[in-house]
């Protein structure tokens, strides 16, 4: 039984090991059973690779898994990410516009890897890859927190925290951007995937205006308003925002597992929104499709 839809508990922004996170899709949909949620959305960066399994484990555990992605886009000189949900994994078209993304995420990796090196830093790209204890395959996306591991593992850092703090931060000295799409763009894509796009933790931009150009300019779905890097005045205002636009409120723990003992960004399950919100989310995507 999942309860009422005002019982329901969702938690609509998780990561898993075939972007930057530390679980298989599989071991998140079994926590998330564990922390008594009734669902959760996948969505892994730039990537839809683990939302076939995780729906598998779902029906066997009696979790509601809704489809999603985490789409990289640069707005305004910032990197700006866009949510989707419930869109069709399947699509070939939005298969192919992913795997251009996370070809230009590996340019920026190699970059990264490059400035490190320029510091003085002896890392290379294998060395991440090494860390991760097993092959990477074609369709998944290695991330800042994978580079952060191995400076870990080589002693450069204390921990996550520490190397983004230090090295791989946006504007610190290991910090590299590629040039990406726009928002407007990942949204178009998701939409014509089938899918609902949604801001992600605009607080995280501190720029509420670009967040406004964003809204006007993309006409998204929703905005997250609840995320582990939101406090309350960020949920106050970015409520606010929901209400002047008509957006869904939306809401997710931006889970990536633990690293060195450390939970980031928050524990699975730590922001969650209601079965209503998840139903008008899924609304908004049947329209889409007709």
């Amino acid at each position: 039984m999942q309860g009422t839809r005002e019982e329901a508990r969702y938690d609509l922004h998780t990561h898993s090991c075939v972007s930057d996170g530390m679980n298989t899709p599989e071991e998140n949909v079994r926590l998330a059973k564990e922390k008594g949620l009734t669902g959760l959305a996948v969505t892994d960066h730039d990537t839809v690779a683990g939302i076939a399994s995780a729906l598998a484990e779902g029906e066997k555990a009696g979790i509601h898994v809704i489809p999603g992605v985490e789409i990289s886009t640069q707005a305004g000189g910032k990197d700006i990410h866009v949510l989707g949900y419930y869109l069709n994994y399947e699509d070939f078209a939005l298969l192919e516009r992913l795997a251009g993304l996370r070809a230009t995420r590996d340019a920026r990796n190699e970059q990264i890897i490059r400035k490190l090196q320029g510091l003085g830093l002896s890392i290379t790209l294998q060395e991440v890859i090494d860390g991760l204890g097993r092959s990477l395959r074609p369709d998944e996306s290695l991330g800042r927190p994978h580079i952060a591991d191995a400076l870990v593992r080589k002693g450069y850092v204390r921990d996550l925290r520490d190397a983004f703090d230090r090295y791989l931060a946006e504007g610190k000295p290991g910090y590299a951007a590629q040039p990406r799409i726009s928002p407007q763009q990942a949204m178009e894509w998701i939409r014509e995937a089938g899918g609902a796009p949604v801001i992600a933790h605009p607080g995280l931009y501190g720029d509420d205006d670009l967040v406004r150009t964003i809204i006007e300019a993309g006409q998204p779905a929703g905005i997250e308003v609840y995320h582990s890097d939101h406090g309350p005045a960020e949920e106050q205002r970015y409520l606010a925002i929901a209400d002047e636009y008509h957006l869904i409120p939306t809401g997710g723990s931006d889970y990536h597992g633990v690293r060195q003992g450390v939970v980031f960004h928050g524990d699975l399950g730590s922001c969650y929104v209601t079965g209503e919100t998840v139903e008008r989310i899924r609304q908004v995507a049947q329209q889409l499709r007709g």
